[in-house]
């Protein structure tokens, strides 16, 4: 076999790579600058998402294409990116934390549960849930400041809400006003909305992979080796699903959890009253704004980090660098 044949192909067994053999340094180095691509890339969505998320009046009757539109129009391309100093200061150290816990829990889950003889996609799904929820909760603590603060300069100035002068202009009007725990408003809502997403988005990546790799031949025959394409395909197309299904799931718990996030310091309301308030202004629906964005970020987010994860795993550093642009084509695909 020639050493192009053997470049374009990865056996099987090699297409997840166990923690104990992975490269650790690898994954904190190299990873912050394949991560840090990813977040710059998909970030406009996140911002076309809370617009949608905290709109009010005529603005909630936008789309994300008239969402997109009007930040142009109203602030240009910098608009796509309020906060985003803000979120990639934070988003990249708690992105490794969330990965070293998830790949650790996933690693001991299967240890676990080896014994009970289960089916490949049962094994996947409940090693990668657990993983998934495991690392949401351990990222939590250092990601919801980042989320409330990066939230409040994304919808700054849209629908009545205060301008400020930076991420730390609102770190400390939070703090003067309530203290640290104005930082971690929405906390309980932020573990309760991210721990079951992050558990259903990577059980459903997981065992969709194993289903996937099972219908192509690929799962009991370890010996025979897909190519790059069908890897990433396989890769993107268990991303798109498990994305299109945490949203689905999760989205009106997300909605909640935004708006409560944004309100301005005086103005506290409850949980509850800012469900009656989507009710009344939208109905239930309301709670579904932004499902659009959200699941196009979800699928391309995930996919994008799965794919540069197991490209960290089994690759040097000159070969991970050559192949930085895979999550900048998945951002632009999905």
């Amino acid at each position: 076999m020639d050493t192009t044949t053997r470049a374009a192909k990865i056996p099987f067994n090699q297409t997840e790579i166990n923690w104990d053999n992975l490269d650790k340094t690898k994954l904190s180095v190299v990873g912050v600058g394949l991560f840090g691509g990813v977040t710059a890339v998909l970030y406009p969505v996140s911002v076309i998402k809370t617009r949608m998320q905290v709109a009010s009046g005529d603005a909630v009757r936008r789309n994300a294409l008239a969402t997109f539109k009007n930040i142009l129009k109203v602030d240009g391309v910098p608009g796509l990116y309020r906060g985003f100093l803000t979120v990639s200061t934070g988003a990249i150290p708690t992105r490794i934390i969330f990965l070293t816990a998830l790949e650790t829990t996933k690693a001991a889950t299967l240890k676990l549960i080896e014994p009970l003889k289960l089916s490949e996609p049962v094994q996947a799904g409940i090693a990668s849930g657990l993983g998934g929820f495991s690392a949401s909760l351990c990222s939590q603590a250092l990601f919801v400041p980042i989320d409330v603060i990066s939230q409040k300069l994304m919808v700054q100035g849209y629908s009545g809400h205060a301008r400020y002068k930076g991420g730390i202009d609102v770190a400390e009007k939070i703090i003067k006003a309530d203290g640290l725990r104005g930082l971690y408003r929405g906390f309980g809502l932020s573990v309760i909305t991210y721990a079951p997403s992050s558990a259903v988005w990577w059980a459903s990546y997981g065992s969709s992979q194993r289903m996937i790799w099972s219908a192509l031949g690929y799962l009991h025959d370890t010996e025979d080796a897909p190519s790059q394409l069908e890897l990433v395909s396989v890769q993107a197309t268990g991303g798109v699903i498990a994305g299109t299904v945490t949203s689905c799931v999760t989205t009106p718990i997300d909605t909640i959890k935004t708006r409560l996030q944004v309100m301005d310091n005086q103005n506290k309301p409850k949980a509850s009253e800012v469900v009656k308030r989507l009710i009344a202004e939208d109905g239930w629906k309301g709670f579904y704004r932004g499902l659009g964005p959200r699941i196009f970020s979800s699928s391309a987010w995930g996919t994008s980090m799965s794919a540069c994860v197991q490209k960290l795993k089994r690759s040097d550093f000159g070969d991970v660098l050559n192949l930085n642009a895979i999550p900048i084509m998945l951002g632009v695909l999905y």
